[in-house]
């Protein structure tokens, strides 16, 4: 059986990824952190579309919690290791710097780039072991260019890039290959109460991006396909940043 952690996979970019994942054969592990009806309903169109999976909450900014719900699996299936890793739980707190509060900045820091540390070094070890895995996060935009009213997002997902890239290093020899993936304007609740209208002008295609369309570029990630991939931030973002 081949397994696939998705952080985040009650909403939006990380439902689309559970189901496609669990369209191409994968058991999917549904994190989240609170809005099990959410979970649940990932997990019932999973089922109903014939593929499995199962709920796994935990809160990605709490390395305990992580460590926890992580081992806790993998010690219950022994014989069964995470093949597939795709950090995808991310917050948007937007502010000024001017007017940013301490824990604005910490709170989308510990979510969007601790969580990388937190979750992904639990499932480096049975990757490396079995000299296969496939580690993938969802960066954005503004971790490539910067946006406005987003130092904390930027900073995170900068910062998400680059571990990406040099973890790539660490363990490319042994057949783990570790990517990110750069979304623009996604139309997901990430991008409530922005100016859709006025963005998309903006953009060459002219038009917001589908959390499916993210999901295909991760898939593909996660494929025998991309095995000669590493170290690469893939933008989805409709021509706006190349």
């Amino acid at each position: 059986m081949n397994i696939a952690l998705v952080t985040g996979a009650s909403r939006g970019i990380g439902r689309a990824i559970a189901l496609t994942l669990a369209g191409n054969g994968y058991h999917i592990l549904i994190n989240y952190q609170s809005n099990t009806a959410a979970a649940e309903d990932t997990l019932a169109a999973i089922c109903a579309a014939g593929g499995s999976g199962e709920l796994l909450p935990f809160d990605v900014s709490d390395t305990q919690a992580c460590e926890q719900a992580i081992t806790g699996w993998q010690n219950a299936h022994p014989d069964l290791y995470i093949d597939v890793l795709v950090n995808n739980a991310g917050i948007r707190r937007d502010e000024l710097l001017f007017w940013m509060k301490p824990d604005q900045f910490e709170s989308v820091l510990r979510t969007n780039l601790f969580s990388f540390y937190n979750v992904t070094r639990h499932v480096l070890t049975p990757m490396v072991s079995h000299k296969h895995g496939r580690i993938i996060s969802i960066a954005s935009l503004s971790g490539l260019t910067g946006l406005p009213g987003q130092c904390n997002y930027a900073a995170a997902k900068g910062g998400l890039i680059a571990a990406t890239k040099a973890l790539a290093k660490e363990v490319g020899k042994r057949r783990v290959t570790v990517n990110a993936v750069a979304p623009g304007f996604i139309l997901t609740e990430m991008v409530d109460g922005m100016n859709e209208a006025e963005l998309k002008k903006t953009i060459p295609l002219n038009r917001f991006g589908t959390a499916e369309e993210v999901a295909a570029v991760v898939a593909f990630l996660a494929s025998e396909g991309a095995a000669y991939i590493t170290g690469e931030c893939i933008s989805v973002n409709g021509g706006l940043y190349t």
